[in-house]
């Protein structure tokens, strides 16, 4: 019975892929570990540390399949150890007295760690997958909208004309340097560690670093200088892109909320007849899917508490704050994984309604384009002085209901400077997004 959102069979959907869910799973995990020790012992056949006949039946009893998990679990409860009933179980599977030389001169942490890594690379791959999957879609939309103006808002109000593709191409902005990020980090990341006990490599005797060479090389994994049982900067960085990542697309699915609010109406995520907004409510169309992704990186960003705190280790290892890495992780790639599965979906078929931008435009009266009026009227009584009376007209203008261009036609301070026709020009919002469009091309291509 799942007791867990990921793994329910009413919410899990919502809440993580069956991609992500596999990769994460205990099947696989441990399949992970398998590798490492199959690996391990394939290294030290090669420089004669161990028969090579022992290595062979080891990594051909190094499935995951062939094991019992049901009896791993009870053993993990029984002796109180993380990766003892899984060697033994492995063990017991191979012929022929290959069994005892799994697992030699490695220790726990070792198989774990570099198990973990291996399940994160995994994911890394799908998680980038989706995220250039999105980037594109959003490349298209910011081409396709450069020109398309809609009002720009600050602290919630109308502020200044710009264009939708503007505001797509500073999240398409946002995600490269998150790419870059990533590219940066992957060498630092994806590192696996076969040190022995505390480090030192004692256990492989003077062959030590050439064995954790040859073993992660076979993993597609590098080799750290030195060992990081108490050294847990990798998997921080790691949690720390998924913040980013997260909080990133939270932005935009939030952004998508607000923009489809029936005040504003600009854009929706997509709707299909069947999708019910309302339990009682008939009309509703609720936006479920940017909703949810909100929730997910929020959750994504709890997860950066406990991921951080292993910083904090002690002594050269410590399982008081390695073990949340178990817990920790896996819920930051899911829930991360669920953020960009959704957001495809939702910026693949986003809907976005010109219309009711330029009608949106209007609302203010005139009020969105009072910068401009401002500096052409400064141009002929200075900057300061224009700002004081563009700004008495303007609060007039929103007190009396009047519109602002015909509030800066009766005003005798404006009028023998700026013609109806020099108020009106003024007064277009297509006239006043800036360089907008090529800053669109900077960033995506034109």
């Amino acid at each position: 019975m799942a007791s867990h959102i990921i793994d329910s069979e009413v919410y899990g959907a919502g809440f993580a892929s069956p991609e992500m869910v596999t990769i994460w799973s205990d099947s696989n995990r441990v399949q992970k570990w398998l590798d490492v020790e199959a690996a391990l012992a394939q290294a030290q056949a090669e420089l004669g540390m161990i028969p090579r006949a022992a290595a062979a039946e080891i990594a051909r009893k190094a499935r995951a399949e062939l094991v019992d998990l049901k009896a791993i679990g009870a053993g993990v409860s029984q002796v109180g150890h993380s990766l003892v009933p899984a060697l033994r179980a492995l063990e017991h599977l191979c012929e022929e007295g290959a069994g005892e030389y799994i697992h030699y001169g490695a220790t726990t942490q070792d198989i774990i760690d570099t198990g973990l890594v291996l399940q994160l690379k995994e994911a890394w791959g799908v998680l980038l997958r989706d995220l250039h999957d999105i980037r594109e879609i959003l490349v298209g939309h910011a081409r396709r909208h450069k020109r398309t103006v809609m009002a720009g808002r600050t602290h919630g109000q109308q502020a200044l004309p710009i264009t939708f593709g503007y505001k797509l191409a500073v999240w398409v902005d946002e995600i490269d340097r998150h790419l870059e990020r990533s590219a940066e980090a992957e060498k630092r990341i994806f590192v696996g560690n076969i040190t022995g006990a505390v480090g030192t490599m004692s256990s492989f005797g003077a062959q030590g670093l050439e064995v954790q060479a040859r073993a992660l090389g076979r993993l597609g994994l590098g080799a750290p200088r030195i060992c990081w049982h108490s050294a847990r900067d990798r998997i921080a960085e790691a949690a720390c892109l998924l913040v980013q990542i997260a909080m990133t697309l939270g932005k935009i699915a939030n952004e998508v909320y607000n923009l489809q609010r029936t005040e504003l109406g600009e854009v929706s995520e997509p709707f299909h007849m069947g999708k019910v907004g309302s339990s009682t409510m008939p009309h509703k169309q609720n936006p479920s899917m940017v909703e949810l992704v909100v929730v997910l990186a929020r959750l994504v960003r709890g997860t950066l508490g406990p991921l951080t705190e292993v910083l904090l280790q002690e002594h050269e290892r410590d399982a008081t704050c390695w073990r949340a890495e178990w817990a920790a992780l896996p819920e930051a790639c899911v829930y991360t994984g669920a953020i960009l599965h959704h957001m495809r979906r939702v910026l693949g078929g986003l809907e976005v309604r010109e219309a009711r931008m330029r009608k949106n435009l209007g609302l203010l009266g005139g009020l969105l384009l009072s910068e401009r009026v401002m500096l052409a009227l400064g141009e002929r009584i200075g900057k300061q002085t224009a700002h004081e009376v563009v700004y008495e007209v303007a609060m007039k203008a929103q007190a009396t209901g009047v519109d602002f261009k015909d509030a800066l036609l009766a005003d005798a301070r404006v009028a023998p400077h700026l013609s109806r026709d020099a108020i009106e020009q003024l007064l277009d919002p297509a006239g006043y997004i800036g360089l907008a469009p090529e800053l669109v091309d900077r960033v995506v291509g034109p």
